[in-house]
């Protein structure tokens, strides 16, 4: 067993890197496409092979946490998550609420693609203090610094797209 869970967590670390990377190329076509107001075919086909991956890393990291999670249940014989997992949920479920939003535009785009991003960031960041050990805040203090990541992302996003909007003048 040990071998399937060391397979199954370099799995979720490659599915974090997978969203965290094609998150970045998604906001940046994000830009690009805007920059002239229209987005041409070759943008469309671009993006939407940026969101088939991403697609597939949501998938992924979201089958590999509810293995691990549920190993460690199996392990412990009781349920008993500690900040960590319950950031990481909470993180996933901002991913997919968020996705689900912008898929049946229900989510600004002010808010909506910053929102993916940082959550996505967020999961890498997480990822990072996991390899150095660093797991053992509460869920208030994983909460504050998440809230803090997302103002300030959602703030560079709509900066840049400001920006960009300043440009087309």
């Amino acid at each position: 067993m040990t071998a399937f869970i060391v397979l199954i967590t370099i799995l979720q670390t490659f599915s974090i890197s997978l969203g965290v990377g094609s998150s970045t190329l998604a906001i940046i076509n994000f830009f690009v496409a805007i920059a002239d107001s229209k987005i041409d075919e070759t943008e469309r086909i671009m993006m939407g092979v940026v969101y088939t991956v991403l697609k597939v890393a949501m998938v992924l990291i979201l089958t590999t946490t509810i293995i691990l999670i549920s190993y460690d249940s199996a392990s412990s014989g009781t349920v008993s998550l500690t900040a960590f997992s319950w950031g990481q949920i909470t993180i996933l479920f901002v991913l997919y609420t968020n996705a689900i939003l912008m898929t049946y535009s229900l989510m600004p785009s002010t808010f909506g693609p910053a929102l993916q991003s940082g959550s996505w960031y967020a999961l890498g960041a997480m990822s990072s203090l996991q390899l150095l050990g660093y797991t053992g805040f509460s869920f208030t203090v994983f909460v504050m610094g998440y809230i803090t990541g997302l103002i300030l992302v959602i703030g560079i996003v709509n900066g840049i797209m400001e920006i960009m909007k300043q440009k087309r003048k």
